[in-house]
């Protein structure tokens, strides 16, 4: 099994199969969190190779573009491991990490714990947070059209997975409802450290944005 060579497979199938996403959730954004997931790894003991293909094939078909089906994702990255004749071990492992990454609110349970997808999920978080993620959060609050603010609408702190998915609040809610609690969500020393600068530049956007909605600044 030449694991070079299926990691550069993988780029091409995801590039190709995320043409036309929305940039928030794009080839770019994999490529962030792969970059992410290397950096975090070299402080952590992990197979480098199942990172790797979590973090590439993570958000290959994100289920809030698919009417909220969770298994179509799943079943691409197998479909696409197989042709790739990788181990069924570590394709099993990848589709745990797949399965089990996401935020969906914050209080479902995880069915399964590994390092990979402490890295992973670690590396996907970083990219929801900071300068990248008000960006992000802000492209898809366009591209539900949802308001930016709204101080009538408070956020809605309390939510499980199904409240989760179908929240249509406003972009600036989203940041309490979850940017501004994945800091303390973080598994790896490397991803708490580096969430905590960004953290901190998004409590000054939003100080700054308050502000400026008050016409104070």
């Amino acid at each position: 099994m030449n694991k070079d060579l299926i990691i550069n497979n993988t780029i091409v199938f995801v590039k190709d199969t995320l043409k036309g996403a929305e940039s928030g959730h794009d080839w770019f954004h994999i490529d962030r969190v792969y970059k992410n997931a290397l950096l975090i790894s070299k402080s952590e003991n992990v197979d480098l190779f199942v990172v790797a293909l979590g973090a590439l094939l993570h958000d290959i078909a994100d289920s809030k573009f698919y009417g909220g089906d969770e298994t179509i994702g799943p079943k691409l990255a197998k479909e696409f491991l197989e042709l790739e004749k990788v181990d069924e071990k570590i394709i099993q492992h990848v589709i745990a990490i797949i399965e089990n990454i996401s935020f969906k609110g914050g209080k479902e349970q995880k069915t399964f714990s590994s390092k990979e997808l402490d890295v992973v999920q670690d590396a996907d978080r970083l990219d929801a947070i900071g300068a990248i993620g008000i960006a992000r959060a802000f492209n898809y609050g366009g591209f539900k059209n949802n308001l930016l603010y709204d101080p009538d609408l408070p956020p809605q702190m309390y939510m499980n997975k199904a409240e989760y998915k179908k929240g249509s609040g406003t972009t600036i809610n989203h940041f309490y409802e979850k940017l501004l609690l994945l800091k303390d969500l973080m598994n790896t020393v490397t991803g708490k450290k580096i969430a905590q600068k960004r953290h901190e530049f998004m409590e000054v956007f939003l100080s700054q944005f308050f502000a400026e909605w008050e016409g104070e600044k």
